[in-house]
């Protein structure tokens, strides 16, 4: 690919004010004005302009500057917004209870994680047998302002001593601290530029991790492709880590992750070139001049060791098996030609855990969870009795575990923790959140519609009971189809609040996620990704058809994945909805992978040097380049983070640059950018709060609700 830049004269300013002005319910908009660059790429000898390249480099001082600009125009619109403080109060209020976590138990220790209420990040707290529990690790004294977040934990097998890792202002990149888990202090120097990492301990004598070489540049964009992992030994400077795979091959594994075994014998890594698709390999540390044994040298499938008895390993694989199997094999001949089917394929997706010596299978029916246990030996123990239909989540620990946990929830109830004696199957209520939410009052249901091809998408439809279906209910229609990932149902205190306010919850299980296996992901990706808009498209049209909602009173929203999801819809099909909400978006879709580990993500999109059918595929869709002058576009409210680094915040700059310079009509279209906030995880309670009630107000507003349609104190 060519690259040419011709530089802007320098008498060009960064931020004028556009002459027209856009007013939606008298609220007068006055746009900053963006530059444009003279950039171009040529992708198989087609020009492709990049007039906002420049907003790219977040690290100069013209960024910045239209950050703020763009930041104010924002903040100026939603202050005019009458109702946002009434939406702020209503979360915090809903958000204000106490939230716990499963309980673990390291050494003699049993830890769990609880939020008083409003707390930025959750705390960690550990009891010893009946005594009461103590803080023992508070991720809130991190920071002052809370955007310095827990991100993993890991203790050694005795747990006498925890690795943890934290996260910046939300940034992917982490430090791991070691401490004694007895007086709490640091007894190793800290490990920093760590990113993507797990943190597996070897006795008590080191532990493994991943990372990248630190990248020339700018540490939040610059490229980031070959992953390696070390060994960090107690006691040692972090310049000594030994190197123990990656790097070294013309092969760029963008991500490879290692584990050791519950029995400290094996070392397990997981090399993988995209996020789809790994290799597999096993080590025997028993014996130090042991050679890595290779289980899969290829990427056709995923697969990983679950646990081992002994030399017997077993892996649970989509291998010849779309959704998903568990086998046995030993060690000392572990390739698949020796595979024993444990706990075949069915016709559901099947996403397993292990705890107290056994396996639990819990599937996935329609995306509703069906957990099954069974033994080493593959024979089925019992169904585990959920309270109702939802998601189920937990069943793991370790084999000496007498109790396992697991969560319940669905769209309308706030999780639960169950506990469990699984040599019985007795289960009781651990804990039941108290919450400012009457879950009676609403009801969730589950539709299948049609897609353009044919094809039948499950949907979930929540709202409160005794719905009237005139097209005037305000709706908001989430999704994501992508990365083999499943939505399934899941109660959000931020959906509370929408929905009541008479509001609809509107999920499909697109194509390109996991909900019906690999058949399902791969027909959502690189040159099938239109079936995911497809999708998308297609459950507007349902819930319009059947008088849920009209055009004028939907919302489409979608975050990462999701961002692009809302971006290729909401430029295909302008007229569709009223709003788009689209946050953290990958949304330059020829450029993506030059981005961080965005080369990572091909397997979904394929890349625009791939092929020239990739290329002219992408760019048809790619939501920067396929913003079109004169058209009438929804009222959009772009939302990301200025320390995102998983899916750089230029992609959502661009996309507002292109639409504030072509929108037509009066319908506003604003970026609200975060500060010291990433990708999404780690975000404090205090900034989600306030963003959703941006979100909901701005929402609300541009569908004509001059005051809340259900107001509460």
């Amino acid at each position: 690919m060519k690259k040419t830049l011709i530089g802007c004269l320098a008498c060009m300013l960064l931020v004028g004010c556009k002459k027209e002005t856009s007013e939606k319910n008298n609220i007068v908009l006055n746009y900053p004005e963006t530059k444009t660059v003279d950039s171009v790429d040529t992708y198989f000898g087609v020009d492709v302009k990049d007039p906002y390249r420049w907003l790219e480099d977040d690290r100069s001082k013209e960024t910045e500057a239209w950050v703020m600009q763009q930041n104010k125009t924002t903040s100026s619109y939603l202050k005019q917004i009458p109702y946002i403080t009434d939406l702020k109060n209503r979360l915090s209020k809903i958000w204000n209870y106490e939230k716990i976590g499963a309980p673990f138990k390291e050494g003699k220790y049993t830890y769990f994680s609880k939020n008083n209420g409003l707390q930025n990040q959750d705390v960690i707290y550990r009891k010893q047998g009946e005594n009461d529990a103590e803080v023992f690790l508070d991720p809130n004294t991190f920071s002052k302002d809370g955007t310095t977040s827990l991100d993993g934990l890991s203790f050694t097998k005795d747990g006498t001593l925890l690795a943890y890792s934290i996260s910046e202002g939300g940034s992917d990149w982490r430090k791991i601290i070691v401490i004694d888990t007895e007086t709490k202090k640091q007894v190793a120097d800290t490990l920093i530029d760590v990113k993507f990492t797990q943190i597996s301990w070897y006795k008590n004598e080191g532990f493994y991790y991943s990372s990248y070489d630190k990248p020339e540049g700018s540490e939040l964009s610059a490229k980031t492709d070959q992953h390696k992992v070390y060994y960090h030994k107690l006691g040692t400077s972090q310049k000594e880590d030994a190197l123990i795979y990656g790097g070294t091959t013309e092969e760029k594994h963008r991500y490879i992750y290692a584990n050791v075994t519950e029995d400290h014998r094996y070392l397990i890594l997981t090399p993988r070139i995209s996020t789809s698709g790994n290799k597999l390999y096993i080590k025997d540390l028993t014996n130090k001049n042991s050679k890595f044994i290779t289980i899969l040298d290829h990427t056709d499938s995923n697969t990983s060791v679950i646990d081992n008895i002994g030399s017997k390993l077993f892996l649970v694989t989509n291998l010849n098996a779309p959704n998903k199997k568990i086998v046995s094999v030993d060690a000392s001949s572990p390739t698949p030609e020796n595979w024993v089917d444990i706990i075949p394929e069915t016709e559901h997706v099947l996403n397993p855990s292990k705890g107290s010596g056994y396996l639990f299978a819990n599937y996935m029916v329609d995306a509703i969870s069906k957990v099954k246990q069974y033994n080493y030996e593959g024979q089925l123990i019992r169904e585990i009795k959920l309270p109702g239909l939802g998601t189920a989540s937990g069943f793991s620990g370790k084999k000496d575990d007498d109790l396992l946990y697991y969560s319940f929830t669905n769209y309308n109830t706030p999780s639960n923790l169950y506990k469990l004696k699984p040599n019985t199957g007795e289960t009781n209520l651990y804990w039941q959140p108290k919450i400012d939410f009457k879950s009676e009052d609403y009801e969730s249901h589950q539709v299948f519609y049609t897609s353009k091809d044919g094809t039948k998408v499950p949907m979930m439809i929540t709202h409160k009971k005794g719905l009237k279906l005139d097209g005037k209910n305000p709706t908001i229609l989430y999704g994501y189809g992508g990365f083999n990932i499943s939505l399934t149902p899941a109660f959000s205190i931020t959906n509370a609040v929408w929905m009541e306010q008479g509001g609809i919850l509107a999920i499909p299980n697109l194509r390109g996620g996991g909900e019906y296996g690999r058949k399902w992901h791969d027909a959502g990706t690189q040159l099938k990704k239109q079936n995911v808009f497809d999708d998308f498209i297609a459950a507007a049209e349902y819930l319009i058809s059947k008088n849920y909602t009209s055009s004028n009173y939907l919302a489409i929203r979608g975050g990462s994945n999701g961002g692009l999801l809302v971006g290729a819809t909401m430029t295909q099909r302008p007229e569709l909805a009223k709003v788009a909400l689209p946050a953290v978006g990958v949304l330059d879709m020829l450029r993506y992978h030059t981005f961080t580990a965005g080369a990572g993500w091909a397997y979904d999109y394929g890349t625009a040097e791939d092929s020239k059918e990739m290329f002219d595929y992408l760019k048809n869709y790619s939501p920067v380049h396929n913003v079109k002058t004169g058209v009438k576009y929804p009222a959009t409210l772009i939302t990301t983070g200025d320390h995102d680094d998983r899916v750089v915040p230029a992609h959502s700059f661009k996309f507002a640059a292109e639409l504030q310079s072509k929108q037509t009509g009066t319908n506003p279209t604003l970026i609200r950018i975060e500060t010291d906030a990433g990708h999404g995880a780690g975000t404090p309670v205090s900034k989600t709060i306030e963003q959703y009630a941006d979100i909901f107000g701005f929402t609300l507003y541009n569908m004509g609700f001059t005051e809340l349609p259900n107001k509460k104190p």
